[in-house]
């Protein structure tokens, strides 16, 4: 699945990939929001360990896995 992350005060955001489920992606991010101090941490397919500290979070986009779309076609 595809995972968004908005941070404040940055014009682009973070892109990855994951195996990790809706559920328990959403379970992370809540986690996070709600500990003052929090951080979430997810991981994506190629092994790599994102930290976000939860306070620079603007917002959180999971896409489902959906067939990719390939050329020009409508």
């Amino acid at each position: 699945m595809e995972i968004r992350i908005g941070i404040h005060n940055t014009p682009r955001e973070l892109t990855l990939e994951s195996s990790q489920s809706a559920a328990d992606v959403q379970q992370a991010v809540s986690a996070a929001v709600a500990d003052a101090a929090g951080v979430l941490t997810l991981a994506d397919d190629k092994g790599r360990i994102v930290l976000v500290p939860a306070s620079t979070l603007a917002y959180v986009e999971i896409s489902g896995n959906g067939p990719r779309k390939v050329g020009f076609g409508i």
